[in-house]
């Protein structure tokens, strides 16, 4: 298994020097939180993750988790690693302080995911999902769930889940059958099966909540009946104890292809006692504040999994020895030079490089703009942030978890023979990422959200939140020579952006298939685009500063890789989207 250094150099950079995290401090409840404090907490994540986390990755993905009497237990290490995780106090970071939290930016806690996601992604599910009950509790919970469950959740001593799929209904919820019946407590009795629930039965923690989506009997057909619950597997006393087992019990657990040390559940609901969350058959909006958080969470997988498959190659690709160079010998003293003489060795490097770096600094303006809007006093700057949070997140989740297997599959590749072989770790980071792709919203359902409601949401409002600092910088730069193949590059890919956008607007309204066949293009086009913006940003900031440093010349030298040699591909993209539905949707159903 590769060794795995948290990347710190570039995270303080992205999240200081190109995204001016000082101003993190001006926000409301933020004041304490400076840059020392926050380089503490990172420097304390990466020795969290290098030491305890990444040594029982891939023994944990050889043991998996074991299912017996309904109990499931973790591989070996893994109680421990998490009494460690919860100890430091890992799973309260971003939590509020009212319930033990320690209220750090969000913006800090994505770095912290990334480095959680590339020692150990099967671990990193556990805490992931409770962190995302507690979004939905903290949300749209009475006071009394909160001042129930949160102070746990938050500490760690229990753990969350979400409950959506069923055997017959996965993004289609509007079918789902689970029901909620009603009782003079007011609470409800919850009947019927989820599927696909991660980290839903483990030995981790004393109690796991599960937040279910489930119909009431009066409940409106479709989407607009569902509401949600929260079904705790045991039951608490009035004085916060434990008291009897609930009626939800784990019937099985997934045999998958990667994750495989995280516990994948069949859960069954057997008039288990459950509480509303939020108005009745307005479920969706209460677990769409989870699903969303998720999301983003997710496209961090697709960036941590990407960085530890880089480290791996990059070692490799300077130790191994294959070949001679092209251009003639580089080390004459060696009986064969390193794999990274070679050209087609460095495409893949540098191709990793630049998907990891360009989506690292979109994660932490994603996760930046989420403080923004929850705690900028101005309500104006607040209404910005959740605009640009909400055109973002089907991109964050899709653009980075797509990257992030195409870099994990590159990295495999650097290795030749033995990167297919278990022994070098190689091939579970491929494993590992190509679920990021499908779970929270498969690819093309955030391709089809992105194009279907966040484009034509209030006149293209939420698209203005991306498109306008885009327009704004390459009006600002175009006339600096010492930019211009940085800035003439993006120009073109935006206006491509442009182009496809009144394409799909105008072809989609009219014909709903229109739309839906350039979805997944579009929002590649739209990321390319986001990501090209980015690294221009990053090229202008380092370029002052390369003779000083080598990371600054290495931050420049990658940008350049980007516009010349991935960024075209927006041209293919724009091409594909304007070439319409036809071919798709006229091809004869039974020829498939």
């Amino acid at each position: 298994m590769p060794a795995y250094k948290a990347p710190l150099r570039d995270m303080r950079y992205v999240l200081y020097e190109l995204m001016n995290g000082d101003e993190l401090t001006s926000l409301p409840g933020f004041e304490d939180f400076s840059r020392d404090t926050i380089e503490a907490v990172l420097e304390e994540a990466a020795k969290l993750c290098e030491e305890v986390l990444q040594p029982i990755n891939r023994s944990g993905d050889e043991e998996g988790c074991a299912f017996e009497n309904g109990v499931v237990r973790t591989p070996k290490g893994f109680k421990e690693a998490y009494d460690t995780f919860r100890e430091g106090g890992w799973t309260s970071i971003a939590c509020d302080p009212a319930y033990g939290g320690q209220g750090l930016p969000a913006a800090v806690n994505t770095l912290v995911e990334e480095m959680i996601c590339s020692s150990n992604l099967s671990f990193g599910m556990y805490p992931g999902l409770s962190h995302g009950a507690y979004v939905s509790l903290h949300g749209f919970g009475t006071e009394e769930l909160k001042n129930t469950y949160l102070p746990k959740l938050v500490d760690g001593t229990w753990s969350g889940t979400m409950c959506l799929t069923e055997p017959h209904c996965g993004t289609d919820l509007g079918l789902l059958r689970t029901r909620a019946v009603p009782q003079n407590d007011g609470s409800c009795k919850i009947t019927g099966t989820k599927i696909f629930i991660s980290a839903g039965e483990h030995d981790l923690t004393e109690n796991i909540i599960h937040l279910v989506l489930a119909k009431l009997p009066d409940a409106p057909k479709g989407v607009k009946g569902i509401s949600l619950f929260l079904v705790p597997k045991y039951l608490v006393k009035p004085d916060g104890t434990l008291g009897p087992r609930n009626g939800v019990a784990c019937g099985s657990i997934e045999h998958k292809m990667g994750i495989k040390a995280s516990s994948t559940c069949v859960m069954n609901f057997d008039d288990a006692q459950g509480w509303l969350i939020g108005q009745p058959h307005k479920g969706m909006q209460a677990m769409f504040a989870m699903m969303n958080a998720e999301r983003l969470a997710v496209g961090v997988q697709g960036l941590g999994l990407a960085e530890a498959s880089y480290q791996g190659a990059a070692n490799y690709a300077r130790e191994r020895l294959q070949g001679r160079s092209l251009s003639g010998v580089k080390y004459p003293d060696k009986p064969a030079d390193p794999l990274i003489v070679h050209p087609d060795i460095r495409r893949m490097l540098l191709t990793q490089r630049a998907t990891i770096e360009g989506s690292r600094a979109l994660a932490v303006w994603a996760a930046k703009s989420l403080d923004v809007a929850k705690r900028h006093p101005d309500p104006a700057e607040r209404a910005k942030a959740e605009d640009f949070i909400a055109v973002i997140t089907p991109v964050v989740k899709a653009l980075m978890t797509d990257l992030g297997f195409e870099a994990t599959n590159l990295g495999m590749q650097v290795f030749g023979g033995h990167g297919f072989i278990r022994e070098h770790g190689m091939e579970q980071f491929v494993r590992d990422c190509r679920i990021s792709q499908i779970y929270e919203g498969a690819n093309g359902v955030q391709a089809l959200d992105l194009v279907g409601r966040k484009m034509p949401a209030h006149a293209g409002r939420y698209l203005r939140q991306v498109f306008h600092p885009i327009s704004d910088h390459i009006a600002a730069k175009k006339a600096d020579p010492a930019l211009a193949e940085f800035i003439t590059p993006l120009e073109k890919a935006f206006v491509r952006l442009q182009q496809a956008t009144t394409f799909v607007a105008q072809k989609g309204m009219a014909r709903p298939d229109e739309a839906g066949a350039a979805a997944s293009d579009y929002l590649r086009l739209f990321g390319l685009t986001v990501l090209a913006y980015l690294w221009a940003l990053m090229a202008e900031d380092c370029l002052p500063k390369q003779e000083q440093d080598a990371f600054y010349r290495a931050k420049v030298g990658t940008a350049r890789f980007f516009m010349e040699r991935l960024l075209p591909q927006t041209s293919g993209l724009l091409q594909a989207i304007t070439s319409g539905a036809k071919t798709m949707m006229a091809f004869e159903e039974a020829a498939f």
